[in-house]
């Protein structure tokens, strides 16, 4: 590994524990993305995550506030990092080549399927508190159908 790698993956460790501490599983490798979708019955909140600010203030706070809001939780908290798990990032991806790739997101698998997805374009620019609101709407609703 070199020193741009070795120091990226210091700077990232805040970033991964932000989702880990609140239950997220990571998804390091295209192995454990395929294990996951293929053993993963009921809903996955799948966050892609990402180094960038609106990831930090926005797209995992608002995760964690939803997550701590919603009625009916998800199955199952999994995350991939984008720019830092390559290969599991792109094999997540895979799951749902029906959205452009872009990162933060956040997707909602039910039963394998895409059953939502929120994009950077609906993080990127929006209150924190909106975000949160918009996920717990859509997974109180996805949870109970």
């Amino acid at each position: 590994m070199n020193a741009y790698d070795e120091y990226m993956k210091e700077v990232v460790k805040p970033m991964r524990a932000e989702l880990v501490n609140v239950g997220f599983k990571e998804l390091t490798t295209a192995e454990m993305v395929n294990e996951h979708m293929a053993e993963a019955n009921g809903t996955s909140l799948v966050v892609i995550n990402s180094v960038c600010g609106c990831a930090a203030g926005l797209a995992r706070p608002a995760v964690s506030e939803a997550l701590a809001e919603v009625q009916n939780k998800p199955e199952h908290l999994v995350t991939v990092f984008a720019g830092q798990d390559q290969e599991a990032t792109y094999q997540m991806r895979a799951y749902f080549e029906e959205v452009p790739p872009s990162s933060p997101s956040i997707a909602i698998v039910k039963d394998g399927q895409l059953a939502y997805f929120i994009p950077r374009e609906q993080i990127e620019g929006f209150p924190m508190e909106q975000i949160k609101d918009h996920l717990v709407q859509v997974l109180n609703q996805v949870t109970t159908a």
